[in-house]
């Protein structure tokens, strides 16, 4: 027969196993993983800067205790602690920091940082956003990761009627040719897969190497003459920015009428980032594609 003090225990032992399943739950993740994750997470690691985004953009920013390095939107982010880079991130680092969740993106963080961590007993969950409605999917199931679904599905409607406004704007009008510099020496630019490719057609133009089916190629700057592109495309605020100027000075691009006629567009790093934010970059890139289509010349 138990006695008083051992039903005690044993009733506290129960209701304490009781109260553990049902503040955790069993989520697969976009890389088909079974991840342990608590029902309302507290601390938070982004490992890129597209999942600070995300989570920023879900409201849950004041949990994020943890971004990359380059984590540069919203401002807010940049006074969280910096775990280190994408690829390398400190696991020491983020062990110290005692994370209920740590995201990553199957895209760019390593496998091996994902399953080191899992072994550490921290759960990770892990997305895996492939084109706009990837991100859109990312975010709904990052917010049932987070423990905030109702604003995630309240955020992907607004990213949906972002793409629905443009698209229905820009949808009789002739589309330019548009070629994305990513890196000038040697020159890389997106191919068919970039998610990127895929935000200038819905913007209203045509990227002139969405035939290539490498995701980020590189091509000669004879090829790109031969392709005759309307607009070049550059980013801005990236660590190594190129600019018209920079691109001036080098060798053969004087022989481009993109650039001896101006015609550049500037786009933000939001741009190139698989996150909610680039709805407001696809947006941005159809004013400018097609300024006659929002009331401005």
């Amino acid at each position: 027969m138990l006695t008083p003090i051992r039903r005690t225990t044993l009733a506290g032992l129960l209701l304490l196993l009781c109260v553990q399943g049902l503040v955790s739950r069993d989520l697969v993740d976009e890389a088909g993983r079974h991840v342990d994750v608590s029902d309302d997470p507290h601390r938070i690691i982004c490992l890129a800067p597209s999942i600070a985004e995300a989570v920023f953009a879900l409201g849950k920013g004041e949990e994020v205790i943890g971004v990359t390095d380059f984590t540069e939107y919203p401002p807010e982010a940049r006074r969280r602690t910096s775990v280190g880079g994408l690829v390398d991130p400190s696991i020491e680092k983020i062990v110290s920091l005692r994370p209920d969740l740590v995201l990553a993106t199957e895209e760019i963080n390593r496998r091996e940082t994902v399953e080191e961590l899992a072994r550490l007993g921290i759960p990770v969950f892990v997305i895996n956003p492939q084109g706009l409605q990837g991100i859109v999917t990312a975010a709904l199931d990052m917010g049932n990761a987070l423990g905030c679904g109702r604003q995630a599905r309240a955020l992907a409607k607004q990213l949906v009627e972002k793409r629905r406004r443009v698209t229905n704007r820009v949808a009789a009008l002739s589309h330019p040719k548009v070629f994305v510099l990513i890196w000038d020496d040697p020159v890389i630019t997106a191919g068919n897969k970039a998610f990127i490719t895929e935000v200038i057609s819905v913007a209203g133009g045509d990227s002139v190497t969405a035939d290539i089916p490498q995701l980020w190629p590189q091509i000669s700057l004879e090829e790109v003459l031969r392709r005759s592109p309307d607009f070049l495309l550059l980013i801005r605020g990236t660590h190594q920015e190129i600019t018209l100027d920079n691109l001036k000075q080098r060798a053969g691009w004087d022989r481009l009428k993109v650039v001896t006629e101006k015609r550049v567009i500037y786009m933000d790093e939001r741009f190139e980032h698989s996150s909610p934010f680039v709805f407001d970059a696809l947006e941005g890139l159809a004013k400018q594609l097609h300024p006659e289509a929002f009331g401005s010349h």
